[in-house]
Parts: structure tokens; sequence; C-alpha cells
């Protein structure tokens, strides 16, 4: 579409300069002169969205979305950070007519644990849903089911993180918590509980720790327990579900195994 475009302005351009009477009227050709010079920046336009079009990468699977995240946050732990080279003026104008992230991050909302940036991803990429705890409420869950199903990511990682302090006000509980941390605690309690099976002591830790790690594999099941939608592609090989803990301290992003131990 630019390449035509382009074969019609340019003739024009040149055939028509102002102080020679090209056309039999000179308002004519001024007329023209004026269209084709706006055909000619439209055709520019074109070009500048088509290339970057080109060079969005394809649907890619579950695994190769795995290994992108992965290689993005050891460019992060590196200080090796290139986002700002996919989160440019024109990347954000190729993207106006949609979107197609390979992936899907369920993550705490704690804000030293940015998605976007621990994986060293940007516009259009990732799919980020986020609330304190990485709870897998029904709002969360439809925004995942609209990921997978409506703009094919491959991949979701259910993201938990070291001293998680939504998990922490669980372990800390005393039951006179206001409605809405109430709220919060409640759905965190059930992955207490099972840490409390295993360690001793609620100063301990090592308990803290364990409950994150569950909390983030009880996400990870009630994606399968709650969503059809999700199970049936999981069940497919269409979408592939992982468990993450990112480290407060060294910045990495660590695979887990989902299974409740």
């Amino acid at each position: 579409m630019a390449l035509v475009l382009l074969r019609l302005c340019l003739p024009g351009l040149l055939e028509c300069p102002f102080g020679r009477e090209v056309f039999e009227k000179e308002r004519i050709c001024k007329m023209r002169t004026k269209i084709r010079f706006f055909l000619l920046i439209a055709a520019f336009l074109l070009a500048d969205v088509a290339a970057l079009a080109s060079e969005a990468p394809p649907r890619i699977g579950a695994d190769a979305a795995l290994r992108l995240l992965l290689k993005g946050n050891r460019s992060f732990v590196s200080n090796r950070l290139t986002v700002r080279e996919s989160s440019t003026p024109a990347r954000r104008r190729a993207l106006v007519p949609g979107q197609r992230p390979f992936a899907v991050i369920l993550s705490c909302s704690d804000s030293r644990v940015p998605p976007e940036v621990i994986f060293n991803k940007g516009l259009g990429e990732i799919f980020v849903v986020r609330d304190a705890g990485n709870i897998p409420d029904p709002i969360v869950i439809g925004s995942i089911e609209y990921a997978v199903e409506h703009l094919g990511a491959s991949l979701i990682m259910v993201l938990g993180h070291t001293r998680c302090g939504a998990v922490k006000a669980a372990v800390d509980a005393t039951g006179r918590e206001d409605e809405n941390i109430g709220a919060i605690i409640e759905k965190i309690a059930p992955a207490v509980r099972l840490a409390q099976k295993k360690i001793t002591g609620s100063n301990n830790p090592k308990l803290l720790e364990a409950a994150i790690d569950a909390n983030i594999k009880l996400s990870a099941r009630s994606l399968l327990k709650k969503s059809p939608l999700i199970q049936s592609l999981v069940a497919s090989g269409k979408v592939r579900i992982v468990c993450a803990k990112y480290d407060l301290d060294s910045g990495s992003v660590n695979l887990m195994s989902c299974k409740a131990n």
C-alpha cells in the first residue's frame, strides 16, 4: 500500500512545480500537488506502521514464551535492560489496532515487583494482572481468560515473591482486621495452614516463605479449578501454567513446581 501511494505521489511532485503551467489551470495544479503531498505523508506513515508490524513476534508456544521471560529476567538481574527499545512511540502506534501478548503474569501488587521491569518486556509483550497476594478472584480469572482465549497468550505464570506483605499479614492475622484487608487474609489463610503443618512457630521466618510458596501453588490450582476454559486450554496443550517466585534480594525469578507438597 505504501509503495502504491509513493508511485502516485512522487511523479506528481516532480511534474507539477510551481511557476510552470503543466496543467490547464494553475489552481488545479496546486490542488493536485497538495493532494499528492498529503498522500506522500500517508505513505511514509503506513510504511512505518507496516515495518513495525512485520517485526512483531509471531504467536509462540508456551515453552518459547517461558524462555523469553527467563531471558528477560536475566537481563534485568545483570542490569542490561532493553525495554526502551520495545516501548518507543512507533511501537505504541503499531499496537493501536490490537495487542498480542505471549504470556500472562498473575503477580502481587507489591511495588518492588513490576513484571514489565523484572522480565525486561515492553509494550504489548505481556498481559499483567496484579493484586495483593496474587489471588485469583473472579475478576482476575476473567481477565486471564480474556488474555488466553481472545489475545492468544500461551503461558500463564503465577508469580509470588519473597517477604510478601500480604502473606505476612495472613500469618500474623488476629481476626480483628478491617473487612477489605480481612478478605485478602481469608483467601491466603489456607496457604498459611498448609505451611503451619510443616513449620511451627509464628516467628519462624521459614513459616512465611513456606506460606508464600503454598499460596503460589494454591493460586495456580484455583485457576484450573475455577475456570473450565483455562482447564480445557491446558488439557489441550494450548496453554501452560507455571509457578515462580521472585527474590527481592537477587532480582531472580525462580521456577517452582505447581504441585502441592
